[in-house]
């Protein structure tokens, strides 16, 4: 162990938007708005969002204050709106990942950020500073954890390391003292939580517990300014989180290039609204599609190969061969998979598709079995796929999914999802919030660009 509550304390009381190369900036943005065209999106048609914003009506929890809530036409106190942010930006199953960590970066970070921004009058430059904060704070302990280990513990990386992540990024932006982040973990370290037991029957659990972790990262960071005194050694001490949410800490890769080498730069974005451990066979289905001219009649059987990871989050045929909820169809591999077979493309809309008669019967035809040949690699999102047809068997490897950093979209690529998710709820103004998001740091007032992403 080498201190690595303090060492990540440190490194975020210190950092410097001048510090932080241009490419990792750059690449902050987009993945900022990537996040904001989800969260918009799902805040009119996630079917889990009238529940929470009734649950803070009946508990007198839906004061006007100053923050944004994106897709919103008012304005919510910061810690609702973090909590909001980021239960809607996670709903859609579109948002970031990072491969090694296994977690969504964007989902707790990105709301804590423009809460507190917007709270304390921050600039741009000041706000992502703070979201490259939180992403490395986050994406680091993500790795440290060990996501399988994380996982076989029934946790959920998003909502436990994110937790300091929004800590993170809340404490930079009120200027917290090293010690008081210190301060600030302690506190993330008794509120990280996070379970898989959503995966049982599609519950919304997964969507709450993340903007929850957005929340108490401000919640977190709150106190820490106001003199509360946290725990010490959040990350490694003897009831630290790397010793009560995993078997197989890395405590070396908490804070392993700390400042040279960035965790942001190894985010990747969906192409599919969907589980990321569905997208690499998507990938290779589309392609076999499209490269064999295959139709569902052909189709006598599907053998797709995951990491145990992705047989953890999607495989279970018992229980996700014929999802009935969103949740339940964006964690069941043989759903997505018969979908993009069936249609050769996957996007949000598709999700009226679910209790097709055809895409059950093309489900029924998929076997999801964990593949040894993916297990040991650099990232646990590749897939094998194996469709045997009439007419004989064609079969495809993919070591990772689209999306990755090694294929980042193009900029015109990532305007254009932003722009399919925000309109329907933005219209015209969709773009001139995009162009907003995309030069943040020109703004002297985040709330000058934040306020174009209301209704």
């Amino acid at each position: 162990m080498a201190q690595e509550t303090a060492t990540l304390a440190a490194y975020v009381a210190e950092l410097k938007y001048d510090d932080i190369p241009p490419e990792v900036l750059d690449r902050a943005k987009v993945l900022t708005l990537d996040f904001l065209g989800s969260a918009i999106r799902a805040r009119r048609e996630a079917e889990s969002t009238p529940s929470v914003v009734n649950m803070l009506a009946a508990l007198k929890l839906d004061a006007a204050g100053e923050a944004t809530v994106f897709g919103d036409g008012r304005t919510w106190t910061p810690a609702v709106a973090a909590l909001l942010n980021g239960t809607m930006g996670h709903s859609l199953d579109f948002d970031d990942t990072h491969a090694d960590s296994s977690l969504h970066p964007s989902a707790p970070v990105v709301p804590a950020a423009f809460a507190v921004g917007e709270m304390v009058g921050a600039s741009g430059r000041e706000v992502l500073t703070a979201i490259v904060a939180g992403y490395e704070v986050c994406c680091r302990l993500g790795n440290a954890l060990d996501p399988t280990s994380h996982y076989a513990r029934g946790f959920h990386p998003t909502a436990t390391a994110g937790t300091y992540g929004a800590a993170a990024a809340a404490g930079k932006l009120f200027g917290l003292s090293e010690q008081q982040l210190i301060y600030a973990f302690g506190v993330s370290g008794s509120q990280a939580a996070g379970s898989l037991q959503f995966l049982v029957n599609g519950a919304w659990n997964k969507r709450y517990q993340v903007g929850a972790s957005a929340m108490n990262g401000v919640i977190a960071a709150t106190l820490a300014k106001n003199d509360f005194v946290g725990a010490i050694e959040s990350v490694e001490g003897k009831h630290g989180l790397l010793v009560g949410y995993t078997d197989t800490p890395h405590h070396e890769k908490a804070v392993a290039g700390l400042g040279t080498t960035y965790e942001t730069m190894k985010i990747g974005v969906k192409p599919y609204p969907s589980c990321r451990y569905t997208h690499a066979a998507i990938d290779a289905i589309i392609a076999l599609r499209r490269e064999h001219n295959l139709t569902p009649d052909q189709i006598k059987r599907v053998e797709i190969g995951l990491h145990r990871n992705g047989i953890t989050l999607t495989g279970d045929a018992s229980t996700k061969r014929h999802p009935t909820s969103i949740v339940g169809g964006q964690f069941s591999m043989f759903f997505t998979g018969a979908l993009a077979l069936d249609q050769g493309r996957f996007g949000w809309d598709d999700y009226t598709r679910l209790g097709d008669n055809a895409i059950n019967t093309l489900a029924d035809k998929f076997d999801v079995v964990q593949d040894d040949k993916l297990e040991g690699r650099s990232h646990p999102f590749g897939a094998r796929v194996t469709i045997t047809t009439e007419d004989g068997v064609h079969e495809r490897l993919h070591d990772d999914p689209s999306g990755e950093p090694t294929s980042f979209p193009s900029a015109q690529a990532m305007s254009d999802k932003f722009i399919t998710l925000a309109r329907p709820v933005l219209s015209s103004r969709a773009q001139t919030f995009a162009d907003a998001i995309l030069s943040l740091e020109r703004f002297e007032r985040v709330e000058q660009a934040t306020a174009l992403g209301r209704t």
